[in-house]
């Protein structure tokens, strides 16, 4: 998958593929290393007692092309001492207009140890519905990039068959 990086999140700063192979039912399945750059409020910091702002996360993700599905599931593998973050993304056809697609988005997020564990949750909570936006959008953001480059090789291709 081409998703990173992509112009609408700037904080995955690198991307390396683990594993990648093709199930006996056709599926891809990718195992990724995600690695992110977070800007965190001072605030955050002091709470969190770290300075670090570089973290880690596995994602498998599956792209069964006959049902037309990908799955996406991730988890952090930094800062697990201070916070868990799950999340899971579907992606399937839209059921009365296969030219949509339905998001579903899932999150489990769990503060550990940590004073104000509530309003981290829920500025962890904002910020993952606000990447799953993201996220819909550098999807569509690397269908038009395929896409151009798809139609710029036609024309290419074309031009070069009308020489002949």
């Amino acid at each position: 998958m081409r998703k990173y990086p992509n112009p609408m999140n700037p904080s995955v700063v690198g991307v390396d593929v683990l594993d990648r192979s093709l199930d006996n039912q056709g599926r891809l399945h990718s195992h990724r290393l995600l690695s992110t750059e977070w800007g965190l409020p001072n605030i955050v910091k002091a709470i969190l007692g770290t300075n670090r702002t570089v973290t880690y996360i596995k994602e498998h993700s599956v792209v069964d092309p006959v049902e037309k599905k990908m799955v996406l599931s991730s988890t952090n593998i930094t800062l697990t001492n201070l916070v868990s973050v799950d999340e899971r993304l579907v992606y399937t056809p839209h059921p009365e207009n296969p030219e949509k697609t339905l998001l579903t988005q899932e999150a489990i997020i769990t503060v550990k140890g940590v004073s104000l564990s509530s309003y981290l949750e829920t500025l962890m909570a904002n910020t993952i519905s606000s990447n799953a936006r993201k996220g819909r959008e550098a999807l569509e953001w690397v269908i038009g990039e395929l896409t151009s480059t798809r139609d710029s090789m036609k024309s290419t291709m074309a031009a070069a068959s009308m020489e002949d």
